[in-house]
C-alpha cells in the first residue's frame, strides 16, 4: 500500500476543515486545481474515497473515518513539536549554568545576561561564582557548562581558551592625594595602606606581578578574598588597590577614582570547559556575549578611568 506523504496528509486535512477544493487551496496558498489534482491523486492511490461531495461541499466520507482520526493526531502531533520548538527558542524549561570568576561576574557577566535573556526570554540561568580551586570539580562533575576564570584551570581534563586581556589599574578613595594624577606606578604605592588578594591565590598573584616587576613586595594593610571586597574596602577610604579593569567596568563608581597603571601590566581571561563535552546553544549564545561584552569593556576602559 502506498504511503501518504506529509504534503497529501496537508491536503487532505486542509479539504477537511474547510469543506471546499477553493478554501483548502486559500488556506495553504496554493491554487485550486492543484489541490484538486492531489485530492484526486490520494484517493486512486489510496484506492480509498475520501470525501462525498455533497451541495457542493467536500465531506468527509464514513468508510475514511479512520483516516481522518489519523490525521487529526498527526497535526496534534506537529502542533506538539511546533510548541516544543517555540518553547526551546524561548529557554522554556530548559536551563543554563556556569560559573565565573568575581572579577568578571560583577558587572560583565550582567551584562552577558541580558543580551542571553533578550534572546532566551525564559531559560533558567544559574550562575556560580567561583574561585580558582572550585573549578575543577565544577566542570568534571558537570554542575555547569563552563566557567570564565582570570587564570587557566590546571588538569588534563578541561580545556582552557584565552577569550579577552584585562589590565591592571589603580583605585583611589575620592579626594586622595594620588587622584590628580594622571597615571600611577608602583613605586607611588609602596608608601600607601595597600588593600589587596593574598599574594598566594592566583588572583592575588596576578594583581601583586607589577610590583614584584619592580623588584617591590606589596605589603598590604589589608586583604579581602574577592576583588568586590576590595573595591568596597577602598570605596570606604581604608585604602588604594591594584584591581583589574573588569572588577571596576561600570561607567560610574562613585566613590572610586581609577587610574592607569604605569607598569602597564595584564592578566587573561580564560573559558574553561570539560575537554569532549559538547556545549549547548545557550551556553554557546553567553560564551559569545563574553567576548564581546569584555571587548567593549577594554575599548571603552581608558576614556572613564581618565574622567573619573
Amino acid at each position: 500500500m502506498p504511503e501518504m506523504t506529509l504534503r497529501q496528509i496537508e491536503v487532505i486535512r486542509a479539504v477537511m476543515m474547510t469543506g471546499t477544493i477553493s478554501s483548502a487551496a486559500e488556506m495553504l496558498g496554493v491554487s485550486a486545481p492543484g489541490i484538486s489534482r492531489l485530492v484526486k491523486h490520494t484517493e486512486e492511490a489510496l484506492d480509498i474515497r475520501l470525501f462525498e461531495r455533497k451541495a457542493g461541499l467536500f465531506v468527509p466520507s464514513v468508510e475514511a473515518s479512520a483516516v481522518f482520526d489519523h490525521v487529526r493526531e498527526v497535526y496534534k502531533g506537529v502542533a506538539n513539536l511546533q510548541d516544543a520548538v517555540g518553547s526551546l527558542k524561548r529557554g522554556e524549561n530548559v536551563a543554563l549554568a556556569f560559573a565565573s570568576a568575581p572579577s568578571v561576574a560583577q558587572v560583565i557577566a550582567a551584562r552577558v545576561l541580558k543580551r542571553v535573556r533578550d534572546r532566551y526570554q525564559s531559560l533558567f540561568i544559574d550562575l556560580n561564582i567561583l574561585k580558582i580551586e572550585e573549578t575543577v570539580d565544577y566542570l568534571l562533575l558537570e554542575r555547569g557548562e563552563f566557567v570564565i576564570m582570570s587564570s587557566q584551570v590546571q588538569n588534563a581534563s578541561v580545556e582552557n581558551e584565552k577569550i579577552a586581556e584585562a589590565r591592571l589599574l589603580v583605585i583611589l578613595p575620592e579626594g586622595h592625594a594620588l587622584a590628580s594624577r594622571s597615571e600611577i606606578s608602583v613605586h607611588d604605592l609602596a608608601e600607601e595602606q595597600l588593600i589587596g588578594v593574598e599574594p598566594s591565590d592566583p588572583y592575588g598573584a596576578l594583581t601583586a606581578s607589577p610590583f614584584r616587576a619592580a623588584g617591590l613586595e606589596p605589603q598590604h594593610a589589608m586583604r579581602g578574598r574577592f576583588a568586590q571586597t576590595v573595591v568596597s574596602l577602598v570605596r570606604q577610604g581604608l585604602g588604594v588597590a591594584v584591581i583589574d579593569e573588569f572588577s571596576v567596568a561600570e561607567a560610574e563608581l562613585p566613590g572610586l577614582v581609577r587610574r592607569p597603571l604605569v607598569e602597564g601590566s595584564t592578566i587573561d581571561i580564560y573559558v574553561s570547559r570539560k575537554k569532549g563535552r559538547v556545549l549547548s546553544g545557550f551556553a554557546e549564545h553567553a560564551i559569545t556575549h563574553f567576548r564581546r561584552e569584555l571587548a567593549r569593556a577594554t575599548e571603552e576602559g581608558p576614556g572613564y578611568w581618565r574622567q573619573s
